[in-house]
């Protein structure tokens, strides 16, 4: 063969440095933000960070901006150069909202369910042995307080200490059970309901009752009417709702209470407020921070030599390009946040019952953006309204059909099912069918198998399951 030269025309799209960077803000929390930021002020000597004037009217301003959507394109006249002439500075972030509805403060932390269990086993009579099998129990109690693992399991984390028998693990185990909480580190529910009864008072109502409902019946009483396990037990009623109240006082997750780790607190990247009978969107200041130029350092390109004024340049095109995608960043999410609201003001208005279908191409479509773009603006983004904070996601569901040619969005659906059930008779609960059966009569297309799947996902337990006594 002999060696030849071929052109061949191909288009391709290569995404700039800018285009890039504006892409990966998007997509940023706000505390990701917060530290892309930061480090930003650090290495970038050309950027600063601009303190606001008056932080009321920096707010004023940002409320006005949002009470129409095409107060986000109106800004993008404003040259690059300028610094963002928005809300309050990065180190005020995380302060007070635009609005008179702020979040509630955070609570101190609960105390850690191990730290619990170790400052008791500290206070426990030991010898150093059965410590560190306890220790090792203890390590291993999930949050709810059940031990899900073996003692083999336990053995081996212990073997560069000790070389344990099972017959070890479980005194030391029986021993843990005994802590507060009580019945932490069972390894079933009829265990843990078990020791709890245990170690109540010999002369407690209906003790011996309850014990032997927990050893023997414990999976029919969710299932079983009063009458059948009487005549089972041969008990009188009353005997047996004496009982079965002993035994509803107990903890079936006795490390409920104690927190395993420091509770996380959302916050949110917009607000909702109804104003003069509208609904109206702004940007939190987290969104907003107020960035521009070191002119010093800007004047000094000119003076500098050669070496000095390349870097000062590609450092100064770096700040602009940052301070350009961080405005892109503002005025989409603007767009969008005030796109759903528009579009879930009955949701603001009525609840969930009231949420309409909305996917990702409804609000691509409105705000002239692709769908994946919308997507990356969704994704841990929320918003604070009336009714809660929620991620822009959540806004977001598939449409079932209605009878009069309308839809109901999943949402609202699933707020109906459960309604319907905290509305249902203890003793008679809602089967799926029957639940489908009064969605069609309320006019909306939903067939049984469509419940099954919403009920499960809500974690409700089927209607066999919820059946309850008395």
């Amino acid at each position: 063969m002999k060696p030849a030269l071929q052109f061949r025309l191909s288009q391709s799209l290569a995404l700039t440095p800018q285009l890039q960077q504006a892409i990966r803000l998007l997509q940023l929390s706000q505390l990701e933000l917060e530290l892309e930021l930061n480090t930003a002020l650090e290495s970038n000597p050309l950027l600063d960070m601009e303190a606001g004037d008056d932080a009321e009217g920096d707010d004023a301003d940002a409320g006005d901006a949002s009470e129409t959507p095409e107060s986000a394109d109106e800004g993008a006249t404003e040259s690059e150069n300028d610094p963002l002439d928005l809300d309050l500075a990065l180190n005020e972030s995380r302060g007070t909202a635009p609005d008179d509805e702020s979040l509630e403060p955070q609570d101190a932390a609960l105390p850690d369910l191990r730290d619990h269990l170790l400052w008791q086993l500290n206070l426990t009579p030991m010898s150093a042995r059965d410590r560190a099998i306890a220790a090792a129990i203890i390590e291993a109690v999930d949050d709810d307080g059940y031990l899900g693992e073996s003692d083999e399991s336990i053995r081996e984390a212990l073997a560069s200490l000790h070389t344990v028998a099972p017959e070890e693990v479980e005194a030391v185990r029986h021993r843990v059970q005994l802590f507060d909480p009580v019945g932490v580190a069972s390894r079933s529910l009829k265990e843990c309901l078990a020791v709890q009864l245990d170690v109540l008072d010999a002369d407690t109502p209906g003790l011996e009752l309850a014990r032997t409902l927990v050893a023997e019946h414990l999976e029919a009483l969710a299932r079983q009417d009063r009458a059948r396990l009487c005549q089972r037990l041969r008990v009188e009623a009353e005997s047996f709702d004496t009982a079965l109240a002993l035994i509803r006082s107990l903890s079936p997750k006795p490390g409920a209470n104690y927190a395993s780790a420091n509770a996380e607190y959302v916050a949110p990247d917009a607000y909702a407020r109804k104003a003069g009978g509208r609904w109206q969107v702004s940007l939190a200041p987290g969104c907003q921070p107020r960035l521009g130029i070191n002119e010093h350092y800007a004047s000094l390109i000119a003076k500098a030599g050669r070496e000095d004024a390349h870097y000062l340049k590609g450092q100064l095109q770096e700040a602009r390009w940052l301070i350009k995608s961080l405005k892109t960043r503002a005025e989409t999410m603007l767009k969008v946040a005030t796109s759903i609201v528009r579009a879930q003001e009955a949701f603001l208005e009525f609840g969930p019952e009231a949420m309409r279908p909305l996917v990702l191409k409804d609000v691509a479509e409105e705000v002239g953006m692709h769908e994946s773009t919308i997507s990356r603006v969704t994704t841990r983004k929320y918003l604070h309204t009336p009714r809660g904070t929620f991620e822009f996601k959540y806004f977001f569901s598939s449409g079932v059909g209605t009878v009069d040619g309308g839809a109901a969005s999943a949402t609202a659906i699933q707020a109906m099912i459960r309604k319907l059930i905290d509305e249902e008779q203890p003793t008679r609960p809602i089967s799926d069918q029957g639940l489908a059966t009064e969605l069609n009569r309320r006019g909306i297309n939903v067939a049984r198998r469509t419940v099954a799947k919403y009920r499960e996902g809500m974690n409700i337990p089927s209607s066999n399951e919820r059946s309850r006594l008395g």
